[in-house]
This record gives C-alpha cells, sequence and structure tokens, in this order.
C-alpha cells in the first residue's frame, strides 16, 4: 500500500502529458499563414496565454493544459517566476495549485462519523484537494512515439547537406504542411516515429545527400466533455497528449457522491475504457488509461456499494466496492493492520434490508478472513490492550524503573536486590557533572541538580518553590559557577524512605486496588524473610524518599551550616534530636571575638512563610492602588495633578516593596552580654538551617529619610538622638514619629512601644553594635497604605533587616 503522500505525488506525475519539447525556431512559413510566405515569421508565434491558460472556472467551456511532473517545475519563488516570465513572455505561466473548495461530506459519511465518532475520507478523494489551475507552457517534455498528429500540430525540421532546411510547419485544417520546393505533404494521422522517414522520402524525391531530423513543437489542442458526478462538469480544452487521468484532474476528480471505480471514457457512442482509480491507487496499474480525442466525452456514474473500515488500520477511509469483496480483502485495501491493532477480531456494524442494524464479531482467522463484506458495511478494528500478561512495574526512588518479567515463585528480592538497586539516575547524573566542574578548573558555567546544604535565598529570585526538594526527581536546578559547584556540600538525590514501600494489586475479582505495604529497611539492609513478599503478575512495586512521604524530624538526614567565628565552622549533619546549642558544643564552641548577640539564624521553612505574607501584603497593597485611582480625584487642575503625582509615588513604593526578599531570620531573644554556648535557645535543628555568627562590628548604621545616611562609630555612652544629630537630622519629608530600630538581633523596636518609658522613651534608648536606626518618610494622609503605616511592624513580621530598607530606598 502506497503511503499517501507517495500517492499524491504519483498521481501528480501520471496527470501530466508528456509534451513535445521546443527545439527550433521559425525559418521556413506555415502553409496557412499567408504573411509569412516568402518572409520570416516571429521567433516563437505562439497562441495568447488567455487562449492558452485560462482560469478553470465553475464548468462550461474550459481551455486548460496538461501540466509536465512536479519535479520539471520547482517553485522557487515568486521573483524566479517574474524573472522567468521577462526572459521568455510568450510562455506559459508556472505550475500552481489552488485547493478546491472542500465539498460536503455525503450522507454515508455522516452516518459513519455518527457510528465511530469521527469523520472519515473517502479514499482517494484527497488527490482531487489542490488540482492545477494554471499550466507549464508544453514545449518542456518529449513526445510519445505513438502520438498521432493532427490538425494544430507544430512540425520541427532541420536537414542539412545538398538541401539547408530549418523549418517550422504547421499542420492544416486539411492535415497537410507546406514544404518549399518539396509541396504539400500529407501527414494527418501519421504517427511520430514515422515523420523522419515520412520526410526522408518526400524530399529524396527532390535533393540527394542530405540528412534530416523531424521534430514537434507546440501541439493542438482538443476538446473533450466531463459529465455525471464530477466536482466541476463541463466542456474542457486539453493538450492532445491529455489521457482520461489528466482531465479528471482538470475538473476536479469525482464529487463526494461520484465513482472512483467505474469511470468511463465514451466515444461514438460507445465505451473506450472503464478507469478504476483503485487500480492506480493500490497497484499503480495505470493500463486502463487512454489517449482522448476531441469530441470524447468521460462520464463519472454515481458512487457504488461503499464500505468503512475505521480503528487500528493504517488507512482508515470509505471504501467503494467494485464486486463482492472478503473482510481479508478489504482491510487489505485498507492498508492492513497497524503494528498496535488487537489481531484478534473486527466488529462489523451492519444494515440489513434497509431496515435493522446489527453488530457482528468477525474473528480474524482464515475463517473469519473469508466473510464478505456488504455495502453500509462498518468495520471497526481495535488496538492492543496496554495490560502486560506476565510484567510487574517498579517505579519511584529506584535505579531502573520500568517493568520486568514476571515468572513464578517471583518476590521483592528478585526485583530490589540490594542498595544499588535505590541509587537513581539522577544521583549519578549529578555526581558525574561535579566532578566534570571539577576536571574543567573552574571555567564556564553548569547547572546544579539537587539543593546546596543551609544555602539562603537567592535576592532576585521570588520562586521560593526552588529551594524545595522536588518529590522523585534531584534536578531542581540553578544556574552556578563551576567554582561555586565545587566547594558546595549538596544533596545529589533524595533520600530513601526505608520504613514504607508499597506494593499495589488489582483484585481480578471486584476490580478494587489493595495495597499491601512493607519494610523496605529490613529487606533490603537486614534481608527480613517476612518482608520478602511473593508478587503476582500486575504488581506494581511503589519506593519512595523522603521528599515524597514526610517521615518523623528525628529520621531525617539533617545538614546544618555553621559559619562565621565558630571553632570549627562547616556543614555538620545534626544528630537525631539535637539541638542548635547542641550542635555547637559539639564542634567546639565559639571563637573570643563572636558576637552573639548579632548571630543570624535562618530556616528555610520560616523564609517560605514569610515570603508568603509578603507577597498577600503586596497584593493587598496594589489592590488599594486600584481603589483609588478610580476614586474621584479632585475638582480644580492642581487637586489632579497632585492626586496623580502620589498614585505614581505609591506604585514606585510597592514597586520597590516587591524587590524585597525574605530571609528566614528566627530571632533567637539573646542578650547583649550573651558570649557563650549556654546562652544558646535549645531549638531543635531542621535539615537546612543555617546559623551564621559575626565578629563584634564596631559601627551602627543611619537609614531613611535624614540628611547623611551613614555608618557611625559605635559609642557605648550615646543613644538615639546622639545618632540622629549625628547624621544632620531628619529632613522635611520624615515620619519622625514612627522611627525605629533595628537590632542586631534581628527585632525591631518602634517609637510608639518605647515612648512614654521612665527613662526618656525612644530618644534615649541605648543602641548595641550593629543596631541600625531608620526614619521612615512621611506616606500619603488618607486610606491609601493603611498596612504600610507602620513600618516597624512590617519589619518585624517579616524579620526584614536593614538590607530591605536600603532596596526600599
Amino acid at each position: 500500500m502506497l503511503a499517501r503522500g507517495t500517492l499524491t505525488a504519483l498521481l501528480c506525475l501520471l496527470a501530466s502529458p508528456r509534451l513535445v519539447r521546443a527545439q527550433a525556431t521559425l525559418q521556413t512559413p506555415a502553409t496557412d499563414d499567408p504573411e509569412c510566405v516568402g518572409n520570416e515569421c516571429p521567433a516563437d508565434r505562439r497562441p495568447s496565454a488567455s487562449m492558452a491558460n485560462p482560469a478553470l472556472g465553475k464548468g462550461g467551456n474550459q481551455t486548460v493544459s496538461a501540466p509536465p511532473p512536479l519535479e520539471t517545475l520547482p517553485d522557487n519563488g515568486e521573483q524566479e517566476r517574474d524573472a522567468e516570465s521577462a526572459r521568455h513572455p510568450n510562455r506559459g505561466f508556472p505550475l500552481m495549485r489552488n485547493a478546491i473548495p472542500e465539498t460536503r461530506p455525503n450522507e454515508f459519511q455522516e452516518f459513519v462519523a455518527g457510528s465511530v465518532g469521527r469523520k472519515l475520507p473517502i479514499y482517494g478523494y484527497n488527490l482531487f484537494d489542490g488540482v492545477p489551475t494554471t499550466f507549464a507552457p508544453d514545449d518542456r517534455i518529449p513526445v510519445t512515439d505513438d502520438y498521432r498528429i493532427g490538425s494544430g500540430d507544430e512540425i520541427l525540421i532541420r536537414a542539412w547537406g545538398q538541401i539547408d532546411l530549418d523549418g517550422k510547419l504547421v499542420v492544416d485544417r486539411g492535415g497537410e504542411v507546406f514544404l518549399p520546393k518539396v509541396g504539400t505533404l500529407s501527414v494527418a494521422g501519421l504517427k511520430y516515429q514515422q515523420l523522419p522517414e515520412y520526410f526522408r522520402t518526400a524530399i529524396g524525391r527532390v535533393f540527394r545527400n542530405f540528412d534530416l531530423t523531424v521534430s514537434l513543437g507546440q501541439l493542438r489542442s482538443i476538446q473533450v466533455l466531463v459529465v455525471g458526478q464530477a466536482r466541476r462538469p463541463g466542456t474542457y480544452t486539453v493538450s492532445s497528449l491529455s489521457t482520461l487521468v489528466n482531465a479528471l484532474f482538470a475538473s476536479g476528480g469525482p464529487s463526494g457522491s461520484g465513482s472512483m471505480r467505474r469511470i468511463q471514457l465514451k466515444r461514438n457512442n460507445r465505451v473506450v475504457t472503464e478507469f478504476d482509480f483503485y487500480d492506480l491507487l493500490l497497484k499503480g496499474d495505470k493500463s486502463k488509461d487512454a489517449r482522448l480525442l476531441p469530441g470524447d466525452v468521460i462520464y463519472i456514474p454515481p458512487t457504488g456499494p461503499s464500505i468503512a473500515i475505521a480503528g487500528s488500520v493504517n488507512v482508515p477511509a470509505i471504501y467503494e466496492l467494485r464486486e463482492e469483496m472478503s473482510l481479508g480483502s478489504a482491510i487489505e485495501m485498507a492498508g492492513g493492520l497497524t503494528t498496535t491493532a488487537d489481531g484478534q477480531k473486527a466488529v462489523v456494524e451492519r444494515i440489513e434490508n434497509h431496515d435493522i442494524r446489527r453488530v457482528e464479531e468477525f474473528p480474524l482467522d482464515g475463517q473469519g478472513l473469508q466473510r464478505a463484506v456488504k455495502d453500509g458495511d462498518v468495520v471497526r478494528i481495535f488496538s492492543l490492550s496496554p495490560r502486560f500478561q506476565n510484567a510487574v512495574t517498579l517505579r519511584g526512588n529506584v535505579a531502573h524503573p520500568g517493568r520486568l518479567e514476571w515468572h513464578s515463585g517471583m518476590r521483592l528480592k528478585d526485583v530490589i536486590p540490594n542498595q544499588d538497586a535505590l541509587v537513581t539516575r539522577d544521583y549519578w547524573r549529578a555526581t558525574n557533572l561535579v566532578a566534570d566542574a571539577d576536571a574543567r578548573g573552574g571555567t564556564g558555567t553548569t547547572k546544579e541538580y539537587g539543593r546546596v546544604i543551609g544555602s539562603v535565598a537567592n535576592p532576585g529570585d521570588r520562586d521560593s518553590s526552588q529551594f524545595e526538594r522536588q518529590a522523585g526527581s534531584a534536578k531542581a536546578a540553578t544556574e552556578r559557577t563551576t567554582s561555586e559547584l565545587r566547594n558546595q556540600i549538596t544533596r545529589n538525590a533524595p533520600e530513601i524512605n526505608w520504613d514504607y514501600a508499597v506494593i499495589q494489586r488489582l483484585n481480578p475479582q471486584d476490580l478494587t486496588t489493595r495495597l499491601i505495604p512493607f519494610d523496605l529497611g529490613k529487606l533490603v539492609l537486614q534481608g527480613d524473610q517476612q518482608n520478602n513478599l511473593a508478587l503476582e503478575p500486575g504488581d506494581v512495586i511503589v519506593v519512595f524518599s523522603q521528599n515524597d512521604l514526610a517521615i518523623p524530624l528525628d529520621k531525617q538526614s539533617k545538614f546544618v551550616r555553621l559559619e562565621g567565628e565558630f571553632q570549627t565552622a562547616g556543614v555538620y549533619q545534626a544528630e537525631a534530636g539535637e539541638t542548635l546549642r547542641h550542635l555547637v558544643e559539639r564542634v567546639g564552641g565559639f571563637t573570643p571575638s563572636a558576637y552573639l548577640y548579632g548571630a543570624e539564624f535562618t530556616r528555610e521553612s520560616v523564609r517560605i512563610n514569610q515570603q508568603k505574607g509578603l507577597d498577600q501584603l503586596i497584593v493587598r497593597l496594589e489592590e488599594d492602588i486600584s481603589r483609588n485611582a478610580l476614586a474621584p480625584s479632585g475638582v480644580s487642575p492642581d487637586e489632579v495633578a497632585d492626586n496623580r503625582a502620589k498614585l505614581e509615588a505609591q506604585q514606585r513604593l510597592v514597586e520597590k516593596l516587591g524587590e524585597v526578599r525574605a530571609t528566614g531570620r528566627v530571632v533567637l531573644d539573646l542578650r547583649a552580654n550573651s558570649t557563650g554556648v549556654g546562652d544558646l535557645p535549645e531549638i531543635a535543628l531542621e535539615d537546612g538551617d543555617r546559623f551564621v555568627v559575626p565578629y563584634r562590628p564596631s559601627t551602627v548604621e543611619m537609614l531613611g529619610a535624614v540628611y547623611n545616611k551613614n555608618s557611625f562609630l559605635y559609642q557605648r555612652q550615646e543613644r538615639v538622638d546622639d545618632y540622629l544629630k549625628r547624621a544632620g537630622g531628619p529632613t522635611r519629608d520624615a515620619d519622625t514619629g514612627r522611627m525605629f530600630v533595628i537590632r542586631a538581633d534581628g527585632s525591631v523596636l518602634s517609637k510608639q512601644s518605647v515612648n512614654g518609658l521612665w527613662n526618656g522613651g525612644f530618644a534615649s534608648l541605648r543602641l548595641m553594635p550593629g543596631d541600625a536606626i531608620v526614619v521612615p518618610e512621611r506616606l500619603s494622609h488618607g486610606s491609601f497604605l493603611r498596612g504600610l503605616r507602620d513600618w516597624s511592624q512590617v519589619f518585624a513580621q517579616f524579620a526584614l533587616g536593614a538590607a530591605a530598607v536600603r532596596v526600599i530606598q
């Protein structure tokens, strides 16, 4: 069975008659052109393009010429076509295609669509969906030897020797040509292969010692009539080399109700040939095609008995029956069964006596394939079931997920024999990638697989999900340089959940799913036979990682990063139930320079929650801005301009706030004079915790609406008011009533929270090294940004530090 695209190209090729190639220019006059007698005619006089190449209309008198094979006329673009037309103004136009409007589905197509759920095409009709509408000149294809000469043909003759002749002779209506010094010669009815000898004999009566060649130039046109169930019936003027197939393509082929198998060519009231397009499409047999003569009639009868073949066949379509056909022959006509077809049976929906419909099952064995199909049958071939008869499936956190052959007595140990069967491919990919980065010497960039232990959030990335280990995969990748990769401690793959794995089994009796859990650790690590369960065909074994199912905190592997003023800073694995104080004691404690009050403890789970809250705050602020923008903006132009400026300032403020990222910092509530490990809280550790202890700083930072935003040397006796004076005092836009201090330990003290105290209030507040004083700018009054009126509350709620103040500014 030829593929659809191959058939299309083949039919376009077959639709092209073999037309003669022009071989000479005119030197002798045509016998029926008095203007050329005794003179040289124009080099290439031909009928006008309007006569040779009209557009195909809706029927009636239509003049067409059959196209050459597609490969002779490549479509190299409109510019090349224009250039070709300029060089040869009298030539025909390049091959163009115009899609014929799609015919409406016939009644049987709609009937089949209602049965199979989709529209099936009529086999072979797609070949006529884009027939040529403008044809190429007929001077490019050689003529066949059996072509018969007729009125209107051009004969090109060259002779040399005793006679010098280069002539272009046109056969007149009487079937004759005139040859100077030789006379009138009757050539009508001669075959092309007879012409050289015929002219040699005629000229030899007058001249001796010469040689000659004879070929054909422009060929005559003939008229044929296309009637019946054609897409565009009518009279067509075609090339004399055209055949029945050429004319069918010119007329658009059969209509939706026309036959593809009983197309008749009639001449003088008798059938010359009956053409079956299926012979051409299925076998490449064109023997029933015939050359057209003037006055021929092509008759396309209504379609005959039809069947539909749907489902898992190579060419599902509606097929016309020419004679009684077996089911096997019908499936072969449809290209045979597909690779995934169910070869056990076919379901046939049949119409009996134009009265009732029945469904029959035909086994696809020798006897079933011999059963006959009838007019109106809908044959359905189903695809194979995806079920595996003798397989078990292993999936999840394993080295080789997939199906394995089941055998009698098969147990879990046969599927998971050791620990190597649980090391995923992603682990080795990540390991090899880091090794390759190290081999390159730290140049270039690569991707990091897995999670960097204890890493903090990327300030430029709002998506917190990239810092969460993804279930079943270690490919949560971010771009990092190879030099960074070389020094990172990463978990290249999620760790195994040793406590729980499960067998998923389908109960064939009631089709319910049963879960059979087992202890993976006892099975693999201890070889416990009680957990070495027997397997059945169709079982699915699922192995989970610690990311897939949350396990108790004590059983989790926890990597904690200790940085700064530690005796042995580094990344450590926390023991089960270990606290921050115990871990610091285990690694040797702090150095003498440690500033414990300024220590920063960050946790990934806290950061995620803080970022969610911050994002929600930004959404609420944006909604406030939208409502204020819709509210009346004032009466006078000055008020309108002032309100517009306020809105723009508010939008800029929210945009800057959107650039702030939560850090995940947890305030440890340490005393200012804390120095020892015993001052640390007994906080349970989580995977990814990070504890940074800086050395004692010597500055206090001044931020916000002051004249000199800077860092000032810490003086024990100085208070907030002293640092404010050293910074030049607040500006005119400062909101001095809402000043606040960000302590080195991450806590926040606002002016409102300390006003009225016996020690002099906020101005007399004693500071510590590493503290930051923030003087916010005054916000507009009214309903806008009420949630931001107290900046200290925002910074305290989301544990934002001085860096966030710089971003907002």
